[in-house]
């Protein structure tokens, strides 16, 4: 509960000048994975939606909303596949294109939000504040893992194939094929991220701020003291370098396997919460409360730039491009022209004179499927002001208004001109 009321605070502490910053996501990024042939990444947040990037491109592929609440984790499949673990307990297998929405496959049973998962030689593990890890087998019934007190935070498969976890117990447990856990390290502190590194050591943060190497025969030294709660690591697939991500909003780079301080990495000032390294070893992305996904070249220690940049930037031409800006939050889930196609919302074409709920082959919630509200300038201006919670309450929608007289005038003028 302590735990979820922190995600929570800090969600509603973000300043408005970071919401009007053309994000992508309708909230905090919360997780991030990298297809391990790459290509392709994964974000997911506290707006129910996961998005897959085709980095070559710079653009969405597919925005799905399938979680029942935040999605908190997300693991790298085989094949261009990923899954995605949320607040409502479900893990969802997601095939190379999922952008019908409807998962693979969907495993359940864990009792609490699922804050971490982990892949390795097809085992697909998870961490949740329910108390337990579980282990997913295809055609097998999952095993599950006892012995934390309290929300499990973290999983990882160390480089020997032991799944390992964190706990807000403050404890770091290995599980044998017996299914008894192994104190690896206690640190008296609740540890919020874990990551395996290729020779066999373990890094975990804590809400202390400190970060740790563990070394296999179990001794633990301090390399980062960042001050605020380490909420995300990420490591490189050579294990040389390890990004520490905090709630103070910066990403700490240190040097594998001394633990040196090499960079640390300053974004716009709020949390960063998730981080991921590129299949090249070098390219960092994070994710954290102003929306947005971020690159940066780790090892010269600087910003590249958010992805999708570059193509917020042509959705601006020939139109209105104070409204394209506004409109860029809006982006991550619906498409403006026909061959769009439905996103986690419905397509936009031909917005204004169109009933609410009547656009074929979207999956209304029971409030939009009623059909009551004929959309125009002024009942978009008024979704808007008071916010889709009280104009359709039950909406998917993430919880939005435009406060700004100028912003919501030239959001419409973007929405006449865009949508015809």
């Amino acid at each position: 509960m302590i735990a979820r009321l922190a995600l929570l605070l800090a969600a509603l502490a973000l300043p408005a000048a970071a919401q009007d910053q053309g994000a992508v996501h309708g909230g905090p990024v919360r997780a991030l994975a990298v297809a391990p042939e790459g290509g392709s990444l994964a974000s997911a947040g506290f707006d129910q939606s996961m998005i897959v990037w085709d980095l070559a491109a710079g653009r969405a592929r597919a925005v799905v909303r399938w979680h029942a609440g935040a999605v908190n984790a997300l693991a790298a499949l085989p094949g261009g596949r990923f899954a995605s673990g949320g607040e409502d307990g479900r893990i969802a297998l997601w095939g190379p294109d999922p952008r019908g929405g409807t998962p693979e496959r969907v495993l359940e049973g864990h009792e609490g939000p699922v804050a971490g998962l982990a892949w390795h030689d097809g085992v697909l593990a998870s961490a949740a504040w329910d108390g337990t890890v579980r282990l997913w087998r295809e055609g097998a019934a999952p095993r599950v893992l006892e012995g934390h007190r309290g929300n499990v935070n973290a999983v990882a498969f160390r480089s020997d194939g032991v799944p390992v976890s964190a706990g807000f117990d403050g404890t770091l447990r290995a599980w044998g094929a017996d299914g008894v856990p192994e104190t690896v390290a206690e640190f008296g502190f609740p540890q919020n991220a874990l990551v395996a590194l290729p020779d066999g050591a373990l890094a975990a943060g804590g809400v202390d701020g400190r970060v740790r190497l563990v070394a296999p025969n179990g001794e633990a030294r301090e390399v980062l003291a960042a001050g605020r709660p380490v909420v995300a690591l990420a490591a490189n697939a050579r294990g040389t370098l390890l990004a520490a991500a905090s709630l103070g909003g910066s990403v700490a780079i240190l040097g594998l396997p001394e633990g040196r301080l090499l960079h640390t990495l300053e974004g716009p000032g709020t949390p960063v919460w998730s981080a991921a390294f590129d299949t090249d070893g070098r390219m960092l992305w994070t994710g954290g409360a102003d929306r947005r996904v971020r690159r940066w070249d780790a090892v010269a220690g600087r910003a590249i730039g958010p992805v999708g940049a570059a193509a917020a930037e042509e959705t601006r031409v020939g139109l209105d491009p104070h409204g394209a800006r506004v409109f860029r939050a809006c982006s991550a889930c619906h498409a403006l022209t026909p061959e769009g196609g439905n996103m986690a919302g419905p397509n936009l074409h031909g917005l204004f004179g169109r009933r609410m709920g009547s656009v074929a082959g979207y999956a209304y919630s029971d409030r939009l499927a009623r059909g009551d509200i004929v959309w125009t300038p002024e009942t978009v201006a008024d979704l808007f002001t008071r916010g889709p919670d009280v104009v359709t309450p039950g909406t998917k929608m993430p919880v939005q208004r435009i406060e700004n007289a100028e912003d919501m005038a030239a959001l419409l003028r973007f929405l006449e001109q865009a949508t015809r």
